[in-house]
C-alpha cells in the first residue's frame, strides 16, 4: 500500500467486491454516467473472478474505509517480445478529493505494479474536452496525438 497524508492507495483483489462497487459509484459520479457504472453491475462472482485474474488491475484511493478515487487498468501481454503494456481504462477521483494528489498517487502506485509485472509502458487516453486529465497526463508522461476508432462488432 502507498500512503499519503489523508489517503491510502490499495490494489483490489479477489474478495474486495464491496470496495469495487464503491469504485464503480465513484466512476459513475465523476463521469456523470451512473447508468453505465451502476445500472447493471456484474454479479459478485464475475467481479471476484475479474479482481482475482491476472490481466485486470483495480486500485482504490481510500479515506478510512471509503473509496474516494481509483483506477481500472488492463495488462496487455505483447506478442513481439516478452513484455507487456498497461492501459489505464478509467481513472476518477471524487470531486471533494481532487487537487490533493490522489490521481498522481494512483498512477505512481500503478507504476510500481507495472514494473513488477515487466511492463515497459503505461498508456492512457484523454478526451480533448477534459483539460484537467490532459494536464495530469502531460505532467506524468509524453503526449502522443493519435486517432481512436470504435468498430461495431455486429
Amino acid at each position: 500500500m502507498t500512503d499519503s497524508p489523508s489517503h491510502t492507495m490499495r490494489p483490489l483483489a479477489s474478495g474486495d467486491i464491496g470496495l469495487m462497487r464503491q469504485l464503480l459509484d465513484v466512476f459513475g459520479d465523476a463521469f456523470e454516467d451512473r447508468e453505465t457504472y451502476t445500472g447493471a453491475q456484474p454479479r459478485d462472482g464475475y467481479l471476484d473472478a475479474l479482481l482475482g485474474g491476472d490481466t485486470f488491475i483495480a486500485l482504490a484511493a481510500l479515506q478510512g474505509d471509503t473509496v474516494v478515487g481509483g483506477l481500472a487498468a488492463y495488462e496487455l501481454k505483447k506478442f513481439e517480445r516478452e513484455r507487456s503494456e498497461i492501459y489505464i481504462y478509467d481513472l476518477a477521483v471524487a470531486a471533494v478529493h481532487r487537487r490533493l494528489g490522489v490521481a498522481t498517487g494512483l498512477i505512481n502506485h500503478l507504476k510500481t505494479i507495472a514494473a513488477a509485472r515487466g511492463a515497459y509502458v503505461i498508456f492512457v487516453q484523454a478526451d480533448h474536452v477534459d483539460p484537467p486529465a490532459i494536464a495530469l497526463y502531460t505532467k506524468l508522461g509524453a503526449r502522443e496525438d493519435v486517432l481512436h476508432f470504435d468498430i461495431d462488432v455486429a
